[in-house]
C-alpha cells in the first residue's frame, strides 16, 4: 500500500505543473521527455505486449536528482511516446534512498523490472552506502509490484569489489538461464569492472565472475552495463566514471563507450576484447541502454545530458532529455550508429538542393529551423575545412558550429555561442571516403544530434538559445561541393 500511494503522490507532483512546462520553447518536441521535473538514465527498455516500453530515473518532486523512483514510457513505433503512472518508487527498507537504475526481460507474459535498491547508511554518500538488486512484476506492464524475496541479490562475495558500489543490472535470458550483468569497482575504486551472475528462477541469484575489468584510464567505476551479441561478436557497453582526458578525448565529467569482443557463457568472461570506444562524441551522451526488438534490430536510448552539467531547463520545471533511438550495426568488425528509419514519419514541407559549391559563407533559402532534419553529402576534395553553422542569430550571436578541418581529420562541435549553458568544443577524429562526407542531423528545440558517414561516428549536444536563433549557414575555406542536401521540418 505504501508503495502505491509513495507513486500517486509523486504523480500528483508532476501533473501539477506538466502543462506548463511543456509550452516552453526549449521543451523538445519529437524527443522523450520528462512531462515535468528531473530525468536521468534511461532503464527497462524492453519490447513488451507488441510495445516498445521505456523507464527513466526521475524525480517527481523537483527539476533536480533526488530519491530516484522510475518514470514510463511506451510506443508502438519509437516515435510516438505515451507518458504512463509512475512505475516505482522507493517504498522499501531495501530502496529507502531510491531505486536506481535497472533493466525489464518479459517473463510468462508479465513484464518484470529488475533495479538496484539505494540506500545511505552515514554521513559519506560514497562510502556510507548499500546497493542490492530487487524485482518487481507487472501483468499489464503498468502496475508494478516489488517481490517479496527482495533483495534478490544482497551483495558481492569477498574478493577486489567495493561492497557499496553495485548498480544497474542488465539482466537477460540465455538458454534456460537467467544472467544479469551489474557495474561495480575494485575495493580501491581504482578500476570499474562489470560482474555477472546467474539464476535458474530469478529470486535466487549466484554470482559467477568479474566479465571484465578497466585497464589503464578505463574507467573508476563502471556503470550501466549492457552485455549482447551482434553479427556474431558480443558488445559490452559502460558507462565509466573517472577517465582523464586524453587529447581531444574524454573531456565530459563522464563517458560511454564499448568494447567488442568474445563473451564466453561457460567462464562469463568478455575474451578478445579490443581498445574502449565512445559511442558519442559531444557533450550530452551517458547510460544508454538497448533493447532487441521484434524485427531482430538491437536499438539504442541514452540520456541526452550529462552531470555537472548547468541545465538551464531547471528554472522552468524540468530537466532531462533522452536521445532518438539510434541503431546498432556492426559492419566489418566496427560498430555503426545510425538514426532509427521510422523517425522518417515526422517529415515535412521537404526541400533538395544538389550540386551546390559553397565559397566562403552560403545560406539556401528555406534551410532553416529548429525541430528539422538535415541530410547532406559533401565533395571535399577542394577544401581544407567545411563548417555548418547551425540555430543562428547574427544579431543575438548566437551559433552552433559543426567544422570539418580536412587538413587535421578533425570533426569539431563548438558550441561557444549556442546561448545559455555550458560553452566547450567536443572533437574527434574522422577520415574522409574518397574525399566524401555525409552528415545526417536531427535539431529539435534544444538539442543537436550529428550522425557521420555511415554511422561512424555520433555527436550529441544539448545547447539552449533565443527563440529566434533558426538560420544554417554553410561554409567552405577553398571550395565544397554539395552534391545534396534535403531538409525536413520535423512535426509530431
Amino acid at each position: 500500500m505504501r508503495h502505491i500511494n509513495d507513486i500517486h503522490n509523486g504523480q500528483k507532483s508532476v501533473d501539477k505543473i506538466k502543462d506548463q512546462v511543456k509550452q516552453h520553447p526549449w521543451y523538445l518536441r519529437y524527443h522523450v521527455s520528462p512531462p515535468a521535473n528531473w530525468m536521468n538514465d534511461p532503464t527497462g527498455f524492453s519490447y513488451f505486449n507488441d510495445e516498445y516500453h521505456l523507464f527513466y530515473q526521475h524525480y517527481p518532486y523537483d527539476h533536480i536528482w533526488g530519491l530516484m523512483h522510475w518514470a514510463h514510457v511506451k510506443s508502438k513505433d519509437l516515435v510516438h511516446w505515451e507518458h504512463m503512472p509512475i512505475a516505482l518508487a522507493p517504498s522499501e527498507s531495501y530502496d529507502a534512498d531510491g531505486c536506481f537504475s535497472g533493466s525489464a526481460i518479459e517473463i510468462d507474459k508479465k513484464l518484470l523490472l529488475m533495479y538496484t535498491g539505494h540506500v545511505i547508511t552515514g554521513p559519506n554518500s560514497d562510502e556510507d552506502l548499500i546497493e542490492t538488486q530487487a524485482i518487481a512484476i507487472s501483468n499489464d506492464g503498468v502496475v508494478f509490484e516489488k517481490i517479496d524475496e527482495n533483495p534478490v541479490i544482497k551483495g558481492l562475495p569477498e574478493g577486489d569489489f567495493h561492497q557499496g558500489h553495485f548498480r544497474d543490472p542488465k539482466i537477460w535470458k540465455y538458454e534456460n538461464t537467467y544472467y544479469a550483468i551489474i557495474g561495480s569497482t575494485t575495493k580501491d575504486q581504482t578500476k570499474g569492472q562489470a560482474v555477472l551472475f546467474k539464476s535458474n528462477n530469478l529470486t535466487e541469484w549466484v554470482f559467477v565472475t568479474t566479465v571484465a575489468k578497466a585497464g589503464n584510464n578505463q574507467g573508476t567505476m563502471w556503470e550501466c552495463p549492457d552485455l549482447f551479441e551482434l553479427n556474431g561478436k558480443h558488445i559490452l557497453i559502460v558507462s565509466p566514471q573517472g577517465i582523464s582526458p586524453e587529447d581531444v578525448y574524454y573531456h565530459n565529467h563522464h563517458q560511454s563507450g564499448f568494447f567488442i569482443g568474445d563473451f564466453d557463457y561457460d567462464e562469463g568472461r568478455l575474451k578478445n576484447y579490443n581498445a574502449f570506444n565512445l559511442l558519442d562524441y559531444g557533450f550530452d551522451f551517458y547510460a544508454p541502454q538497448t533493447v532487441y526488438d521484434k524485427y531482430g534490430r538491437r536499438i539504442l536510448i541514452g540520456w541526452m545530458n550529462m552531470w555537472e552539467s548547468e541545465m538551464p531547463t531547471k528554472k522552468f520545471g524540468w530537466a532531462g532529455a533522452m536521445t532518438i533511438p539510434r541503431l546498432l550495426e556492426l559492419k566489418d568488425g566496427r560498430l555503426k550508429i545510425l538514426p532509427i528509419p521510422e523517425l522518417g514519419i515526422l517529415r515535412k514541407n521537404e526541400v533538395i538542393y544538389k550540386d551546390i559549391i559553397i565559397k566562403g559563407e552560403l545560406s539556401l533559402p528555406k534551410v532553416d529551423g529548429d525541430c528539422i532534419e538535415l541530410e547532406l553529402e559533401l565533395d571535399l576534395k577542394d577544401a581544407s575545412l567545411f563548417a555548418i553553422k547551425m540555430r543562428v542569430n547574427e544579431v543575438e550571436n548566437e551559433e552552433t558550429v559543426l567544422s570539418y578541418d580536412i587538413t587535421k581529420g578533425l570533426i569539431s562541435l563548438d558550441r561557444n555561442r549556442s546561448g545559455e549553458g555550458v560553452k566547450g568544443i567536443r572533437s574527434a577524429e574522422y577520415e574522409l571516403n574518397d574525399n566524401k562526407m555525409k552528415l545526417h542531423i536531427f535539431i529539435d528545440k534544444s538539442s543537436i544530434e550529428i550522425f557521420i558517414g555511415e554511422g561512424e561516428k555520433v555527436m550529441t549536444t544539448r545547447i539552449f538559445p533565443k527563440e529566434t536563433s533558426k538560420s544554417i549557414l554553410f561554409l567552405a575555406k577553398g571550395k565544397a561541393k554539395m552534391l545534396s542536401i534535403s531538409k525536413w521540418d520535423l512535426s509530431i
